[in-house]
């Protein structure tokens, strides 16, 4: 099963943790990690804004990504939030057996 990192940003810490605690109560990513306040830069709306929001990334697997992002989608203050799909190339093959075993709800013995 191929796994991904699901790259977000949120208004503030309040909402990151909303986010990732709903998420991964739904069982939509094995874990959530928020990364913590970072600076943007964007356009938006035909302005440059410049402010701070929060990083996260949630873990999962390729059958838990897209109902992820539709779930961030609905969740998310956003009118059009930042969430961007990485695919995970390798790693340790226990964390990526942990990280689908977490998302269908059972652990490994």
């Amino acid at each position: 099963m191929e796994c991904f990192w699901i790259y977000v940003t949120a208004a503030d810490g309040e909402e990151a943790g909303r986010l990732a605690r709903q998420i991964v109560g739904e069982r939509l990513a094995a874990c959530a990690n928020v990364l913590g306040a970072i600076r943007s830069v964007y356009w938006w709306e035909g302005r440059l804004c410049d402010g701070e929001e929060v990083a996260l990334v949630f873990k999962t697997t390729s059958d838990r990504r897209d109902p992820l992002v539709e779930r961030l989608g609905q969740l998310h203050s956003y009118e059009c939030p930042c969430i961007v799909c990485l695919p995970v190339a390798g790693g340790s093959q226990d964390f990526l057996d942990w990280i689908e075993g977490e998302t269908r709800g059972y652990r490994r013995p």
